[in-house]
C-alpha cells in the first residue's frame, strides 16, 4: 500500500458528518502542517493551508470538503430506539439493514437501521419503498433510560461504517466517505507534488465544512482568501454501472476513465477559459480525462464562485461509483491522474494566465 493509499484510508475511516469534521480536520492538518507555510481555519471549520510560490502572484484556492453524507439523533424512543434524520442527500432504498455508529459524548454506539424480515410484507409492502421518516436505528437497548445510559443524546452525530478495503482487483478502493474524502486528499497530494517545483503563486489548498447541508464553509473561507480562482476537488458520479446510462444525453464517465471536468452544474456554469486551459493542460501531459454537464448536481465552487466580486470556478472530480451510501468504490489511476492534473495547471497558473481567465 503507497503512502497516498494510506492516507485514503485514515481519511475516510475518520467520522465526519456536516458539522462534526474534527476528526477529519485533525487528518488534514497533521499532513498539510509539513507541506504549507501556515495552517488556518474559518470559524465553520474549514482547514487551508498556504504555499507561496511567487509572493506577489495570484492566488489560487483548490478546496476539498471535509463532511460525509451521514444522520443525526433526533430522539430516543421510550422502547430504546433511535429516531435520526439526515445529514445530506440520501436516497432511502440504499439504507435499510446498514450499521452505523452513533458518536457519542461516551464513545461510540454501533447500531442498525432497522428493517422488517421478508417474511412480515405482504406482497404490496415488498414493492414500495421505505421512506426515510419512518426509519429507526436499533441499538439493542430496551428502554430511552438504557440508550440514555449508554451515552446517546439528540444531536449526536450518525456515521455509516464501511472499512476501508482494498478489491480483488488491486486498483479499486472501497470505504465510505470517499465523497468527499477523495477531494481531501487531492488537497493534500497536489501540495506535496508542488514541494518538488517552481509555482508562479499563492496556492491554498485545504478542505470545507458543512459541503453536503449547503455549501457553507465554502462560503466563509473563500471570504477569507479572497482568490483569483477556485478549484472545487471533488468526488463525482460515474455511469459505468448496469443501468446508470439508460438516456443519451448523460455523461460516460467511468472509473479509470481519468479526473471529470465539470461542464455546468445546478450551482455553476465554470468560466470557459479555464475550462478550455484543464483541456490544454490534460492533452498537453497525456493525461485521460472525462467531462460531465449533470443538471442536479451542485458543488462548492457553485458557492465560491459568488462570494466578494467573484472567482472564476471549476470542479475538478475523482470519478467514483455508488457516492451518498455507505460504501463507494474509486480506482487508483484516477487519484493518480487528477493530482498530475492539478499540479500541471498550477504551474501554468501565472499573473498573465489569471488575468487572461478573468478578463
Amino acid at each position: 500500500m503507497n503512502s497516498w493509499v494510506k492516507v485514503l484510508k485514515e481519511l475516510t475511516e475518520a467520522s465526519g458528518v456536516p458539522g462534526q469534521e474534527q476528526e477529519v480536520r485533525e487528518i488534514m492538518h497533521t499532513y498539510l502542517e509539513p507541506l504549507t507555510e501556515e495552517v488556518f481555519t474559518d470559524n465553520l471549520g474549514s482547514i487551508i493551508g498556504r504555499k507561496t510560490g511567487l509572493a506577489n502572484g495570484p492566488k489560487i484556492m483548490m478546496m476539498g470538503h471535509m463532511d460525509e453524507v451521514g444522520f443525526m439523533v433526533t430522539r430516543v424512543m421510550k422502547d430504546g430506539f433511535i429516531a435520526f434524520q439526515p445529514l445530506g442527500g440520501w436516497w432511502s432504498q440504499v439504507m435499510l439493514a446498514q450499521r452505523v455508529k452513533i458518536k457519542t459524548g461516551k464513545g461510540d454506539i454501533v447500531g442498525v437501521i432497522g428493517s422488517k424480515p421478508p417474511h412480515l410484507l405482504s406482497s404490496e409492502e415488498r414493492k414500495k419503498v421505505v421512506e426515510i421518516e419512518r426509519m429507526f436505528i436499533d441499538i439493542g437497548a430496551f428502554s430511552a433510560e438504557q440508550a440514555k445510559e449508554l451515552g446517546i443524546r439528540p444531536g449526536d452525530p450518525i456515521v455509516p461504517i464501511c472499512p476501508f478495503t482494498v478489491m480483488a482487483n488491486d486498483k479499486m478502493y472501497m470505504a465510505k466517505a470517499l465523497d468527499n474524502r477523495g477531494g481531501c486528499l487531492t488537497a493534500i497530494e497536489v501540495m506535496k507534488q508542488l514541494q518538488e517545483t517552481d509555482h508562479p503563486n499563492i496556492v491554498f489548498s485545504g478542505a470545507t465544512a458543512q459541503e453536503e447541508v449547503g455549501c457553507r464553509g465554502a462560503f466563509t473561507s473563500t471570504y477569507m482568501v479572497q482568490p483569483d480562482l477556485f478549484i472545487a476537488l471533488e468526488t463525482g458520479i460515474t455511469f459505468d454501472t448496469p443501468g446508470s446510462a439508460d438516456t443519451p444525453n448523460l455523461p460516460d464517465i467511468k472509473c479509470g476513465g481519468g479526473p471529470t471536468i465539470g461542464l455546468f452544474d445546478g450551482s455553476l456554469v465554470p468560466n470557459r477559459k479555464l475550462r478550455d486551459l484543464l483541456f490544454d493542460t490534460a492533452e498537453e501531459e497525456g493525461i485521460p480525462y472525462q467531462y460531465a454537464a449533470i443538471a442536479g448536481a451542485g458543488t462548492d465552487a457553485g458557492a465560491a464562485h459568488m462570494v466578494g466580486k467573484g472567482a472564476p470556478s471549476i470542479v475538478i472530480a475523482i470519478p467514483a461509483r455508488y457516492i451518498h451510501s455507505h460504501a463507494s468504490i474509486l480506482h487508483h489511476d484516477d487519484v493518480e491522474n487528477t493530482v498530475k492534473l492539478l499540479t500541471a495547471l498550477v504551474k501554468k497558473l501565472d499573473q498573465k494566465t489569471v488575468d487572461w481567465i478573468r478578463s
